[in-house]
C-alpha cells in the first residue's frame, strides 16, 4: 500500500540515462554523482541501479562511509576531501579517492602515518570557478608532492569545475579547458566535464565524465527539455486529495488569507507541504497535475498541506492522485521556474519523511 506522499523513482529511467551518457562519451569512464542523498533519490538505491558506473561522486566523508559500509566495491571520489588527520584516517580505511584542494590537505599527508595508504586520488585545479583548487601556477609542484608522498600508492589525476557550462557559448568554457589542458600530461587522467558539458561540450570529455544532473533526467539547460536531450525523468513527486469544500466569492484561503476567491470556487486539500520539502516559493504560483489537468496552487504552502483549483477538474474526489512534479504534463524544470529556483535545489529537499518508491518503468 502506497503511503503518501511519496516520490517514485524510476531505476529504469536512471539506467537509460547512465547508458546515454556512455553513448555521447565512449571513450571516456564516468563517475556517477550520487552526493546529497542521490539529489533525493536515495544514495544506495541509485548505487546499485547505477552498477554500470566506472566510480561513484559524492561530497562528504559520511556518504563516502555509507556506501562502502552497504557493500559498494566502485571507486568512490570523495570531492571535497578531508579537513582533519582522522577524516584522512578513515578516508584511507575505507578506500575512498581524496580530491587534495588547499594546502592545508597536503600538509594532512605529511602528519599521518597511514596504515592504508591512498589508492586513487585528484588534484583540483582552480580553473575559473573560484571556489576550490590550486592555481594553474602551483598545480606542477603540488602534483609532485602528490605524487612523491609515501601515503598514496596510485595515480593523481587532474579536477576541475565548470562555473558556466550551462551557458553553451560562455568563452569561459573554453577558456578553463584550456587552463586545465596546459598543466597535463600523457599519464595525468582529467575529469572536467560535468553533465552541462558532456552534453555540449565534447573536448572537455576526457578520460573521467562528471554526470549528476542529467543521471537524473533533469535538462541543464534553460532552453532545452529532458526530452529534447533524449534523457527521461527519474523521481514523480506525487501525492493524495484529501478534501474538497466550496468557498464563496470573497472567501480566503490559507494562512493570512493571501488568496481570495473572485468567485465561487471548488478547492481540494492535498497531504503536501514545506515538511515534506515542497517548496513554500511556490505559494500562490505553483501548479500540479490531477485527472490529467493542470491546475493552480492557491494561497500559502502549509507545513502538511496545500490548497489547489479544482474549477479545471470539477469531478475530482478525495484519494484522486496528484502529481506535483515529474509527469509529461509538469516537469521539475517548469516547477523550478515557477519556485524561482533550480531543479536540483527542489529534488534535494524532498524530506526524508516522503516514501521513496522504486520500481522499473511504469509504476
Amino acid at each position: 500500500m502506497t503511503s503518501y506522499p511519496v516520490a517514485s523513482i524510476d531505476l529504469a529511467a536512471l539506467q537509460h540515462n547512465l547508458n546515454h551518457i556512455k553513448q555521447l562519451a565512449p571513450n571516456s569512464q564516468v563517475i556517477s554523482v550520487i552526493k546529497a542523498n542521490a539529489y533525493g533519490h536515495g544514495t544506495l538505491e541509485v548505487a546499485k541501479a547505477l552498477d554500470e558506473s566506472d566510480a561513484f561522486a559524492v561530497a562528504r566523508l559520511s556518504e563516502g562511509m555509507q556506501l562502502r559500509r552497504a557493500g559498494i566495491k566502485h571507486k568512490i571520489v570523495l570531492l571535497e576531501g578531508v579537513t582533519t588527520v582522522e577524516e584522512l584516517q578513515l578516508a584511507a580505511d575505507y578506500d575512498l579517492s581524496l580530491v587534495f584542494h588547499h594546502q592545508s590537505q597536503i600538509e594532512l599527508l605529511e602528519q599521518t602515518d597511514l596504515v592504508n595508504p591512498l589508492s586513487f586520488c585528484w588534484l583540483m585545479i582552480e580553473t575559473g570557478m573560484h571556489r576550490l583548487g590550486f592555481s594553474v601556477n602551483d598545480a606542477d609542484e603540488v602534483l609532485a608532492a602528490l605524487e612523491t608522498s609515501k601515503a598514496i600508492v596510485g595515480p593523481v589525476g587532474l579536477m576541475s569545475h565548470f562555473a558556466n557550462a550551462d551557458l553553451v557559448d560562455d568563452p569561459r568554457n573554453q577558456q578553463q579547458m584550456t587552463a586545465i589542458l596546459a598543466i597535463t600530461e600523457d599519464d595525468h587522467s582529467i575529469s572536467m566535464a560535468n553533465s552541462a558539458a558532456i552534453l555540449s561540450f565534447p573536448v572537455s570529455h576526457q578520460q573521467w565524465l562528471r554526470p549528476g544532473l542529467m543521471l537524473y533526467g533533469v535538462s541543464p539547460f534553460a532552453d532545452k527539455t529532458a526530452a529534447d536531450l533524449d534523457l527521461k525523468p527519474v523521481m514523480q513527486l506525487k501525492s493524495v486529495l484529501t478534501a474538497i469544500q466550496n468557498i464563496e466569492a470573497g472567501e480566503q484561503v490559507g494562512y493570512g488569507g493571501d488568496w481570495t476567491a473572485t468567485k465561487d470556487t471548488l478547492v481540494g486539500t492535498v497531504s503536501i507541504g514545506y515538511g515534506d520539502g515542497y517548496s513554500r516559493q511556490l505559494s500562490n504560483v505553483g501548479q500540479v497535475s490531477i485527472n490529467g489537468k493542470l491546475v493552480e496552487v492557491l494561497g500559502r504552502i502549509s507545513m502538511d498541506m496545500i490548497c489547489i483549483d479544482l474549477q479545471a477538474s470539477p469531478s475530482a474526489k478525495i484519494g484522486d492522485e496528484v502529481v506535483l512534479w515529474g509527469n509529461e504534463q509538469l516537469s521539475v524544470e517548469l516547477v523550478a521556474k515557477l519556485a524561482n529556483t533550480i531543479p536540483y535545489e527542489l529534488m534535494c529537499q524532498v524530506s526524508t519523511r516522503v516514501a521513496r518508491e522504486y520500481h522499473y518503468g511504469q509504476s
